[in-house]
């Protein structure tokens, strides 16, 4: 330790002329011996006047203080600090919703079972209502709350594993899922943008042009999008910010309903309106469409459902629009900036590219053998699997983008678990039981309407009515008197 304080003592001093003056062959010898020798400190006041003679006692003290100095310093710095790391977030399930679901289904699985009902029945009704509240809350993503109901059933005994997990062979989860694919396909080539701006640079010179102009466009990719939040956020929410923008509608600077709310609100509305109108529109119609299938026997096919909701969701489309522009009028009715914007879009756009082509082509393939399927007997899943083929092959879809679809596969997880748990309820005679017992309700509580609201005014018209003939009766007694009073006068 003493001869490495020398070493650091005589490296301090590299800043004299003397040692300074060292050649490089010095400095190669000191680093190869391990204990260098101490260094001639009179030489050094030989050099440089400045330096002291020092003595051997006052080297040996210079030297312990510096030794001394320099185990203090490698203590200090070999000490390790006393910041603590901050602790990592919580990645796991959010405890009160999750505990929410729990505890429905652990209330609803000891209530007593009614009459009329099995206990098979009444413990898969309360694993459905529990997985319902946590799809409602989410204390996992969806399809992983599904997968924990469909697991709570098989543990429980409460159905087998091939019966839990039926419904992945039904054709309605993998329709909504090829969909969100087809909604990949649209998004990746710019299809959908190129589609919008088209309508908007056509009819978007007035604002109620250009609210229809954007309505309509959203519906029209409505049947090849299953999602109002792909649609909404992913095409349609930028263009509306784009467009305001350009018409000097911004948000908080004071000029929102200059433009920018009421596009935003009718935009709002009628993608409700778009997504009822076809099967494939929105998650929740081919389950609706399955639900309607297990309990009446009745198969509602993606032409049936357009033909049923094209007229009133076209009515709607148009009504709609133009009820909120009376009642939430924007203050400027003409956008002559809009269809401008549209049009440097599509001129920076260019021409249509060969993936936008493919992907027209296969959009009206696709959509055609959905209306038309049924002369060919093709159904919709057959028709969406071929046209997801066609995207594969010609690369405008890889299977990796597939693959990194979540949201598909995640609605095809929790779509498949409904499924098959709203099945196996109604196969355990749930379904009719619950229908009955609710007819019962309802006309129990129609009796007691009319009896404690329609008898009262019923009398109460009956009684005016006999009142007001009394009083008819009782004015032509008083005439007839009168007039034989006058009369016998005379």
């Amino acid at each position: 330790m003493a001869s490495f304080a020398l070493t650091s003592s005589s490296l301090s001093f590299s800043s004299l002329p003397c040692l300074k003056s060292r050649s490089l062959s010095h400095l190669r010898s000191t680093s190869q011996n391990p204990l260098p020798s101490r260094p001639n400190l009179p030489k050094l006041s030989a050099v440089s006047p400045l330096l002291p003679i020092l003595s051997k006692s006052s080297v040996t003290s210079t030297t312990r203080r510096i030794s001394n100095f320099a185990v203090k310093a490698s203590s200090a710095s070999s000490a390790p600090t006393s910041i603590t790391p901050a602790s990592p977030p919580w990645k796991g399930a959010a405890m009160k919703p999750l505990l929410a679901s729990i505890a429905t289904g652990v209330i609803l699985w000891f209530v007593p079972v009614p009459s009329g009902v099995t206990k098979p029945a009444w413990q898969l009704l309360a694993i459905f209502l529990a997985t319902i509240v946590g799809i409602i809350t989410q204390p996992l993503p969806l399809g992983a709350v599904a997968l924990m109901g469909l697991g709570a059933s098989v543990l429980t005994k409460t159905l087998p594993f091939s019966a839990a997990f039926s419904a992945f062979g039904d054709p309605i989860p993998w329709l909504i899922a090829l969909a969100f694919f087809f909604a990949r396909g649209f998004i990746k080539t710019g299809l959908g943008n190129r589609i919008a701006y088209q309508f908007v640079s056509l009819f978007g010179s007035s604002s109620l042009g250009l609210g229809y102009s954007l309505v309509f466009s959203e519906a029209l990719l409505a049947p090849a999008i299953p999602s109002v939040s792909a649609r909404a956020g992913g095409i349609f929410l930028p263009l509306v910010k784009s467009l305001c923008v350009a018409c000097g509608s911004n948000v908080g600077d004071g000029t929102e309903h200059k433009l920018g709310s009421w596009l935003m609100l009718t935009c709002f509305q009628t993608s409700v309106i778009s997504s009822s109108m076809f099967l494939t529109a929105m998650a929740a119609n081919p389950l609706s469409a399955t639900l309607t299938f297990n309990t009446i026997q009745q198969t509602i096919g993606w032409t049936d459902w357009a033909k049923a909701a094209i007229v009133p969701g076209l009515i709607s489309l148009i009504v709609v629009p133009l009820i909120l522009y009376l009642i939430y009028p924007p203050t400027v009715k003409s956008s002559p900036d809009a269809p401008k914007l549209a049009r440097k879009k599509l001129e920076k756009m260019g021409p249509m590219t060969t993936n936008e082509i493919i992907m027209a082509g296969t959009l009206f393939l696709t959509v055609g053998l959905w209306i038309f399927g049924g002369m060919l007997n093709v159904d919709a899943v057959t028709a969406a699997i071929l046209g997801l083929s066609v995207l594969l092959i010609t690369g405008v879809v890889t299977w990796k983008e597939c693959l990194a679809e979540s949201v598909a596969w995640d609605t095809l997880t929790w779509f498949a678990a409904l499924i098959a748990m709203a099945g196996y309820l109604n196969k355990y005679g749930l379904i009719s039981w619950f229908s009955q017992t609710v007819v019962k309700v309802v006309f129990s509580c129609l009796l007691v309407f009319l009896c404690a609201w329609l008898f009262p005014i019923i009398s109460e018209i009956i009684f005016i009515i006999y009142f007001s003939a009394l009083l008819h009766v009782d004015s032509h007694r008083r005439q007839k008197m009168n007039f034989k009073q006058l009369f016998s006068e005379k």
